[in-house]
């Protein structure tokens, strides 16, 4: 198999070009940085906004992964002009290539819970309530529903993948990502871990390995395409998972009061039910977020 990965410098576009090269694919890497962040088959730096660069992008590929973006909350306020171009008009410079090439190559794109509006203690399918709380949200939405707009229109095939909250790494030991990658930074750095009101936020913990693994088994499966799957992993609140970390490094969690604009963006619990992509990869999770931590 041949596939392109956009943003393979990035943390799951990193995990996800080692993944795959590993199953003896041949990986065609982009990103903006002038050379790879790790081994790769063949790269080429593109700046994916600029529509000139879209030229370099081999499209006589099976697959092509879209894992270039810009994440953050209240930064896409001040930076929009940065989110819309790359988030949204870098897609649309993508998928428009897609189209002219006449490529048959399916496109993969990573979306985010933050669409869908939390239920307190409840599941939430693909086809749960949305709702749109950041600018990052509004580029995701945006990204699934113009991917189903040039599969309606030019027959492109697709999947697409909401991720929860990633965690993990498979190349260093020092670093994870996100939420509990700034836990585990505070405690290790003999911080307290702080959290807003009670931390009693539930979401869907997943790791790196197993992200790649869902996306891997599901996307070679005929019956998956142009869906969208939720990725499976385990509950857990905020708070759990804080007290976990601050016990293994002997430091405390810090409850404090919501600051303002916080308490507004916040979107309650987003716990996935992943029961759509189990059918279709019908494996157990490889990893456990009490075991990594015990040798992280």
């Amino acid at each position: 198999m041949k596939a392109v990965v956009i943003g393979c410098n990035g943390y799951i576009g990193k995990h996800l070009s080692a993944f795959l090269i590993g199953k003896g694919w041949f990986i065609y890497g982009y990103d903006t940085s002038e050379f790879p962040l790790m081994p790769i088959s063949k790269y080429n730096s593109i700046d994916i906004s600029q529509k000139d660069h879209l030229t370099k992008i081999e499209m006589d590929v099976d697959y092509i992964f879209y894992f270039s973006g810009i994440t953050g909350t209240l930064n896409g306020y001040d930076k929009y002009e940065s989110y819309i171009d790359i988030n949204e008009k870098g897609l649309l410079n993508l998928l428009n290539q897609i189209r002219i090439f006449k490529s048959n190559a399916r496109i993969i794109f990573p979306s985010t819970r933050l669409i869908y509006k939390g239920v307190k203690d409840k599941e939430l399918d693909e086809n749960a309530e949305k709702e749109f709380k950041t600018i990052y949200a509004l580029n995701k939405w945006f990204g699934e529903q113009a991917i189903i707009q040039y599969s309606n229109y030019f027959n492109l095939k697709y999947n697409i993948f909401r991720i929860c909250i990633p965690y993990g790494n498979l190349f260093t030991d020092d670093y994870s990502y996100g939420t509990v990658g700034f836990f585990l930074k505070k405690a290790t750095s003999n911080e307290n871990i702080v959290l807003y009101g009670t931390g009693d936020q539930k979401r869907t913990f997943t790791h790196v390995e197993d992200i790649c693994s869902q996306i891997f088994d599901t996307v070679i499966n005929p019956y998956s395409e142009n869906r969208i799957f939720n990725i499976s992993g385990e509950t857990f609140s905020l708070a759990q998972i804080a007290i976990q970390i601050a016990s293994k490094y002997n430091t405390q969690v810090e409850f404090i009061e919501w600051p303002e604009i916080d308490k507004k963006l916040e979107s309650g619990d987003t716990i996935f039910d992943g029961k759509q992509i189990l059918a279709v990869t019908k494996k157990p999770l490889k990893n456990s977020f009490y075991n990594w931590l015990l040798t992280f």
